[in-house]
């Protein structure tokens, strides 16, 4: 590597790192996707529901992206110490992640590690529009890790089984490995009636929430968050909660958590 390089490189490595530094830690509480800012580009939206720390992450940002149709998809591109979570909201997406192509409807899932292209065209009749979670470890990334588990995931919501449950069901979509995480679990639970899907519990994880129909309300440490479909919670590591139902209407919702 030249000197020019080489002083480039580590310029932009301090600039990156001042900015990291900067970032405030992530508290528990709800996102409501109404009350979003939205920036507005040619056919296309943005909605930013967070960006700081966590536990385990020194980045973590969450987004969602909408395209309308005939919305000219952006070239495919990379993340060099990214790692990326994307959950279809509404429309169905053509996904280039790699040498992969796929077809995603609503409710499937992408896992994106660093060093992988990607690309998102809205192929549907009306707007795509998909949650981006973005995060990088504390700790190095591990990309052998990622490769034992698996690597990049597209997971199509009709290649999923629904299991029953005397609450309502569940799916599960993946409980593994990634570059940034050395565990991430991630299933869907729907609740058919009012009440609580479980007793009140702690776990070194960081966990999201994310409602995808009816009307919810989180106990965090005592105090009550409630949302509806599109809003997103966010529980801090070792913070005791809850998830209940608040209508007699069925609720559903995506749970990840990571450490």
């Amino acid at each position: 590597m030249s000197y020019m390089k080489k002083a480039f490189f580590l310029i932009l490595q301090a600039i990156t790192m001042n900015v990291f530094a900067q970032l405030a830690p992530v508290g528990s509480g709800v996102f409501h996707w109404n009350n979003l800012p939205v920036k507005t580009e040619t056919l296309r939206q943005m909605r930013r529901f967070v960006e700081g720390t966590t536990a385990e992450f020194s980045y973590f940002e969450i987004h969602a992206t909408t395209q309308e149709k005939g919305a000219i998809p952006k070239p495919p591109h990379t993340q060099s110490d990214i790692e990326e979570l994307i959950i279809i909201k509404e429309g169905t997406m053509k996904c280039i992640i790699g040498k992969n192509t796929s077809h995603l409807s609503a409710g499937s899932v992408l896992l994106i590690p660093p060093h992988q292209s990607q690309a998102f065209e809205n192929i549907g009749d009306g707007p795509l529009s998909y949650y981006v979670l973005m995060f990088k470890a504390k700790r190095p990334m591990n990309m052998e890790r990622s490769d034992s588990a698996g690597g990049s995931l597209l997971l199509n919501i009709d290649s999923l089984q629904w299991i029953p449950t005397a609450k309502g069901g569940g799916m599960k979509y993946f409980n593994r490995p990634t570059a940034m995480c050395s565990n991430m679990e991630m299933h869907v639970t729907g609740l058919n009636n009012k009440g609580p899907s479980h007793t009140p519990h702690t776990h070194i994880d960081t966990e999201i929430i994310l409602v995808t129909e009816g009307e919810m309300q989180l106990t965090i440490d005592g105090k009550d968050f409630n949302g509806t479909a599109g809003d997103v919670f966010i529980v801090e590591s070792n913070k005791l909660h809850g998830v209940s139902n608040t209508a007699e209407n069925p609720c559903k919702y995506f749970a990840f958590k990571w450490r």
